[in-house]
C-alpha cells in the first residue's frame, strides 16, 4: 500500500494518491490531471475510483477530466447531487482498492454532502482518514458556506459539524493519520497549522475545536472571527457541481501569443481585464495603464479569485517569458478559464512599441522615514488580525480583500502612504487604485516588515495572533 500527499502550496491544497496491488484511488484532485496520469503510468496501475470529499469552493477539482481520461467513476458522499454521472455513496459504504478498503463516513457540517474517507489497510486496521474540509490540523472547516444551498443558518451547520466530529471522528483511534484537504493559508478555515499531516490523537489534544465542552461552545468558537468568504467560492462550487470546459481546451485558447497592436485592440473590443503577473519590483517601474498587478510569485490564484468578481470575465495576460502555462494553469484552478491570450514579448514589447506607460511611486522604508511626519496619512492594507497585532500609530486599516468597498471613498486630493506586510498586497492595491484614477499615494517597498526594521516609527503594542483569520 502507498499513500502519497500531493500538496500544492500556492492553494494550500492536498490531493491524495493511494495504491494497493494494481489499483489506485485519487482523492480531491486538482484541475490539471497530468501529474496523476503520470503516476498511474509509472506505477502501471489502474485508477479505480476518484473520491471527492465535497463540492469544493476554493478550487476547481480535476474530477471530470480525470474521469474522462481514465474511465474511473467519481464518488461523492450521501446527499450530493452532481449534474453528471457519479456514485453517491451511502454512509459507511465500503470501496475496495486492491487489498485495502476505503469507508465513506458522512460528516456534514462544512457542507451537507461532506464526507470523510477512512482507509482500512491490508490487515483490516483503520489507518488514516481523508477529512476534506471537515477536520483540518488545528481547525475545522468553516460552516458558513452552504447556507444558501441548504436553507440553514451558519449556527445550524456548525451544530451539525459538531455532531459529525463527535460521532464519526472522535471515536477513531488516536493512531489514525489525518490527511486534510487544506493547510495554513487556505480561506476554508481560520486557525490551520503549517503542518499538513498529523495523528488524530494529537489533534484531539491540541485542536481548539475538538476541545470545546459542549455544542454551544463549539458553535460560538468556530464562528468567532469568520470573515466573508472570497467572492469566487460560489462560482467554483457551481463548476464542480455542474461541470466545466476541459482544461486542454482552456490551455489551447489561453496559450495564444498576441501582438502589441492586437493586444491593445482586443482589450478595447472585449473589455478584457489586463492582468500583469510580473513581480511588484518590476511592475512599479512601468506597466500598461489600467492593468492590475497580481504577481505569479505569491498567492496568485486566491487573490485573483478574491478581487476579480466574475470568473467568466475575459483576461489578457502580461507574463514573464516561460511562465505562460503556469499562469493559465493557476487561473484555471480557481475557475478563471476565459484567458484570451498573452502579450507576445511581454511588457518590453509594449514599451518598445512606443505605447503609453504608467508607473507607481515606490520608496524604501528609510526614504519613508525621512518623508514621514506626524500629519502623514498611512493606509495599511493587511488583514485586520495583522493590523491588530501591530501597526504604525494612527495608520488606517483598509484590508485589500475589501478594496472594492473602500476605493471610492479615497480622497484623491490628500496624499497618503500605502503598505502591507512585505510589498505584494500593497502593489496589488496600488494597481487597483491607479485603475480608478487615484494617484496621490506612495507605496512602501518591503511593507511593515521593512518599516519596523528602521525602528523610526511609533507602533502599537504587539498582540499575539492566536487565531489567524
Amino acid at each position: 500500500m502507498k499513500v502519497e500527499q500531493i500538496y500544492t502550496g500556492c492553494l494550500a491544497q492536498g490531493a491524495y494518491y493511494i495504491v494497493s496491488e494494481n489499483e489506485a484511488a485519487i482523492i480531491d484532485p486538482l484541475r490539471e490531471v497530468k501529474p496523476y496520469l503520470d503516476r498511474l503510468e509509472k506505477d502501471n496501475v489502474t485508477l479505480k475510483y476518484i473520491f471527492e470529499t465535497h463540492f469544493h469552493a476554493d478550487f476547481v477539482s480535476g474530477h471530470l477530466d480525470l474521469s474522462k481520461k481514465t474511465g474511473a467513476p467519481v464518488v461523492y458522499g450521501p446527499t450530493a447531487q452532481p449534474e453528471f454521472d457519479a456514485i453517491i455513496a451511502e454512509d459507511n459504504q465500503i470501496f475496495e482498492i486492491g487489498k485495502i478498503k476505503i469507508k465513506a463516513l458522512h460528516t456534514p457540517g462544512h457542507t451537507m454532502e461532506s464526507t470523510t474517507y477512512l482507509l482500512i489497510d491490508e490487515n483490516g486496521i483503520e489507518t488514516a482518514i481523508f477529512t476534506g474540509d471537515t477536520l483540518f490540523l488545528g481547525d475545522v472547516g468553516r460552516p458558513d458556506l452552504a447556507q444558501k444551498a441548504t436553507n440553514l443558518t451558519q449556527e445550524d451547520l456548525a451544530g451539525i459539524l459538531y455532531d459529525s466530529l463527535q460521532n464519526k471522528i472522535m471515536p477513531l483511534d488516536d493512531s489514525v493519520t489525518v490527511y486534510p484537504a487544506h493547510g495554513a493559508g487556505s480561506a476554508c478555515g481560520k486557525n490551520m497549522q503549517k503542518e499538513t499531516v498529523d495523528l488524530l490523537g494529537n489533534q484531539k489534544r491540541t485542536n481548539y475545536a475538538l476541545n470545546q465542552p459542549d455544542k454551544e461552545s463549539f458553535v460560538r468558537e468556530v464562528l468567532d472571527g469568520l470573515t466573508a468568504p472570497p467572492k469566487y467560492f460560489g462560482m467554483n462550487v457551481a463548476m464542480n457541481k455542474g461541470g466545466y470546459e476541459s482544461l486542454d481546451i482552456v490551455m489551447d485558447k489561453g496559450l495564444t501569443p498576441v501582438s502589441v497592436d492586437d493586444f491593445e485592440a482586443y482589450a478595447e473590443e472585449t473589455g478584457a481585464l489586463i492582468l500583469d503577473t510580473r513581480s511588484p519590483a518590476e511592475f512599479y517601474k512601468g506597466f500598461i495603464p489600467n492593468s492590475i498587478n497580481i504577481g505569479l510569485k505569491g498567492d496568485f490564484a486566491p487573490w485573483v479569485g478574491t478581487l476579480i468578481v466574475d470568473v467568466k470575465h475575459p483576461l489578457l495576460l502580461i507574463v514573464d517569458e516561460g511562465t505562460e502555462e503556469e499562469a493559465i494553469t493557476r487561473l484555471s484552478r480557481v475557475g478563471f478559464d476565459n484567458v484570451l491570450g498573452y502579450l507576445k514579448g511581454g511588457f518590453e514589447a509594449w514599451k518598445d512599441g512606443g505605447k503609453e506607460i504608467d508607473e507607481v511611486k515606490r520608496i524604501s522604508p528609510s526614504e519613508f522615514a525621512e518623508q514621514f511626519t506626524e500629519n502623514s496619512k498611512v493606509i495599511d492594507v493587511r488583514k485586520l488580525t495583522e493590523y491588530s497585532a501591530e501597526h504604525i500609530d494612527n495608520a488606517f486599516n483598509k484590508p485589500l480583500d475589501t478594496i472594492s468597498d473602500w476605493v471610492k471613498s479615497i480622497d484623491d486630493s490628500e496624499h497618503f502612504f500605502l503598505h502591507c506586510a512585505g510589498g505584494y498586497r500593497s502593489m496589488i492595491a496600488a494597481s487597483i487604485l491607479n485603475s480608478h484614477g487615484i494617484r496621490n499615494f506612495t507605496e512602501i517597498e518591503g511593507g511593515f516588515n521593512g518599516i519596523k526594521k528602521t525602528e523610526k516609527f511609533p507602533t502599537s503594542d504587539f498582540v499575539c495572533q492566536s487565531k489567524t483569520v
